[in-house]
C-alpha cells in the first residue's frame, strides 16, 4: 500500500484563489506489477465565484508495468500503463470520463526522464490529449531536482501549457517527501499553483519507485 498526501496546497487560476486540502491518492499492489489507485482533491475557494468546497479530479485508476527496464534494475526503457474511469465531483466537475495513459521511462547515473502521453474522455465528453515531459536529478541523491514540462488540450474548451521545478527528498526507502512550484498558461491566461506533499508505504518490502506519480498526473489538471 501506498500514499501520496498533498496536506495543504495553493492554486491560483487567472483571479480565482483556491486551497486544495487535502490532495490525496491511495495506491494498492493487489498483484505482482499491477496496482489500483484512487485520488481525488478537496479545494476550497477564496474568491467569489468559486464553489466553497468541492471534490474533485477523483478518478480510478488500474496502472500495470508493461516491460520492466532501468526503474527495476532491468537492461532498456521501463514502460508502464494507466487507465480507468474519471468519477464526478461533488460541487463540481459532474459526469464521467475515462482516461488510457502510457508511460515510457529510462534511468541513466546522471538522472531519470519520464515521457508520458494521455487520451482522455472529459467528463463533459470532450476529448482530451496530454503530453508530458519530467526529468529527475541521479536516483541516489537524498535529494533530487525535478523539472517537468507539458501540454494539454481539450479539443473544445482550452489548451495548458505547463513548466514546474521542484524537488523529492527521499527521507527513508519507503518515506518521500516533495515540493514543487508550478507556472501555466490556459488559454492566454496565467496560472500558478505551490505544492507540498509526503508519500510513503507500508505492508510492502520494497520502498516506492515514485514514477510520474508525485508531479505530472497530480499537477497538470488545474483547470
Amino acid at each position: 500500500m501506498e500514499i501520496e498526501l498533498g496536506p495543504v496546497e495553493y492554486l491560483r487560476a487567472g483571479a480565482e484563489r483556491a486551497l486544495i486540502a487535502p490532495d490525496l491518492r491511495i495506491n494498492y499492489g493487489f498483484i505482482s506489477r499491477w496496482e489500483a489507485a484512487l485520488e481525488g482533491k478537496l479545494t476550497h475557494g477564496l474568491t467569489a465565484g468559486i464553489p466553497g468546497t468541492s471534490l474533485v479530479e477523483s478518478q480510478a485508476l488500474l496502472k500495470g508495468v508493461l516491460r520492466e527496464g532501468t526503474l527495476q534494475e532491468k537492461p532498456g526503457p521501463s514502460i508502464a500503463t494507466e487507465f480507468g474511469v474519471l468519477l464526478p465531483g461533488i460541487n463540481d466537475q459532474h459526469g464521467t470520463g475515462a482516461v488510457l495513459n502510457g508511460i515510457v521511462s529510462h534511468r541513466w547515473d546522471w538522472g531519470t526522464t519520464h515521457l508520458n502521453a494521455q487520451i482522455e474522455l472529459t467528463r463533459q465528453q470532450h476529448a482530451d490529449y496530454f503530453l508530458d515531459t519530467m526529468v529527475e536529478g541521479p536516483h541516489d541523491w537524498p535529494v533530487r531536482p525535478v523539472a517537468e514540462f507539458f501540454y494539454e488540450s481539450d479539443v473544445s474548451l482550452f489548451r495548458t501549457g505547463s513548466a514546474l521545478v521542484g524537488a523529492i527528498w527521499q527521507v527513508q526507502d519507503n518515506i518521500a517527501v516533495d515540493f514543487g512550484l508550478r507556472g501555466a498558461r490556459i488559454n492566454g491566461q496565467t496560472a500558478g499553483e505551490i505544492r507540498a506533499g509526503v508519500t510513503f508505504a507500508f505492508g510492502v518490502t520494497k520502498g516506492p519507485d515514485l514514477l510520474s506519480r508525485l508531479f505530472a498526473p497530480a499537477l497538470r489538471q488545474i483547470h
